[in-house]
């Protein structure tokens, strides 16, 4: 099985949902289960397995997850498969799920048990048959790629005032720009959070040249604790984060400096704490979802690095997942943002030429970030991996994150 969590955002650049794909088994490597029901287990739902394995507040502490399932899995014990709240889940359809009376009323059971429900990929001539189904909808995606996005939000706008709109496929933030402008869409969807920075010419703020001086202090070999201590105290932020850490590790300890609770962490656990919560820090003037990629393709990366024969670089590969969206977080070309941070030839040539040992790991991450199943199962047919160890590797990760905002 495969898994990957992708974020819906409001117009404020908040993260408001997710969406779970999922994938059972690799095609490539079983050619015999396409056209089958093998990927969807007939009646067993692979996303509410994924967040059952995991508890929901694993993956989400507030937001809906959507949850595809196809027209035979509709059918099936949905209530009795989901161990999460049954408002939390919206159960996402496309057009297998015809606009006839069985599938009318199966969904009119389901939402009476308090599940929402959400469809995708519509046609424009879909929109008039499909009446029955549509106004049982809380959601509809729309993808602004494969449709006149903007005559369909004006159509359903009128006709079915109490559907929330989804703006999906959004590539850059100048569509994403405008399509918030002209309004009537409630969540947003695509890559335009991360698209990489390939012009920019803004100075960095001080206060991220103070955790850039951080995370490039505790990057020398050996570095110094005293060395770290003092560039923490130079921000409030960082100052509280740490003792609270402190704090949490050792109640009963008096902390008498900053040096002082540096040097209870001791140079490996302090070097954890700066790279994540610096992380953090440097995000905070951008979407929350860019803190959670950064840190989310590191952790992925160093627990990949086993499955792709480089254990002995798993730190490496952590630093690259994290410095993989630098430009967005500076607003300036890679090239330059790296210019400021100290990493490795070879991540550097992973970030910026797409190059050398750590690029096969680098798009792995990326592919899989997206939901991109056929590439994914190309690699791993290529390279003999395991999907299990996979999925595994991923649901570390996501459980990892999770450990870092619970205090």
């Amino acid at each position: 099985m495969l898994a990957t969590l992708i974020p819906l955002f409001d117009e404020n650049m908040s993260v408001k949902a997710y969406s779970i794909f999922t994938q059972k088994a690799n095609y490539l490597m079983n050619p015999i289960y396409l056209g089958t029901g093998f990927n969807d287990g007939a009646g067993h739902i692979t996303g509410l397995e994924v967040i059952n394995s995991m508890g929901i507040e694993s993956l989400t502490t507030d937001s809906d997850i959507f949850v595809p399932v196809t027209n035979v899995s509709l059918f099936s014990d949905i209530a009795e498969q989901c161990e999460a709240p049954n408002d939390r889940i919206c159960i996402l359809i496309d057009k297998g799920v015809r606009p006839e009376d069985m599938y009318v009323n199966r969904i009119q059971e389901l939402k009476a048990m308090g599940f929402k429900f959400a469809i995708r990929k519509l046609a424009v001539p879909d929109f008039e048959p499909y009446r029955s189904i549509l106004k049982l909808m809380d959601y509809i995606m729309l993808d602004h790629k494969k449709i006149v996005i903007e005559k369909a939000r004006i159509y359903f706008s009128k006709v079915y005032p109490d559907i929330k709109l989804i703006a999906g496929n959004i590539e850059t933030q100048e569509i994403f720009e405008g399509l918030k402008e002209r309004g009537g869409y409630q969540l947003y969807e695509g890559e335009f959070y991360r698209v990489p920075i390939t012009k920019g010419n803004k100075e960095v703020a001080p206060v991220k040249i103070n955790y850039i001086d951080l995370l490039n202090t505790v990057n020398n070999p050996d570095f110094d604790l005293t060395d770290a201590a003092d560039i923490i105290q130079r921000d409030t932020a960082l100052v509280i984060s740490l003792l609270e850490m402190v704090n949490h590790m050792a109640i009963n300890s008096e902390i008498t400096s900053i040096r002082h609770a540096a040097a209870m962490l001791g140079q490996r656990e302090l070097k954890k704490w700066i790279t994540t919560a610096v992380t953090k820090q440097l995000c905070d003037d951008k979407p929350s979802e860019v803190a959670r990629v950064s840190l989310l393709r590191a952790k992925f990366a160093e627990n990949l690095a086993p499955i792709f024969e480089l254990a002995g670089q798993s730190q490496e590969l952590f630093m690259m997942g994290l410095f993989s969206v630098l430009d967005v977080i500076l607003d300036k070309p890679m090239s330059e943002a790296l210019n400021l941070v100290k990493v490795s030839k070879n991540v550097s040539r992973a970030l910026i030429e797409k190059d050398g040992p750590y690029s096969s790991i680098y798009d792995f991450v990326l592919q899989y970030e997206s939901g991109n199943w056929t590439e994914i199962d190309r690699i791993m047919l290529l390279n003999n991996m395991d999907s299990e160890a996979v999925f595994s590797a991923y649901i570390e990760t996501l459980k990892w994150y999770r450990t870092l905002f619970i205090k």
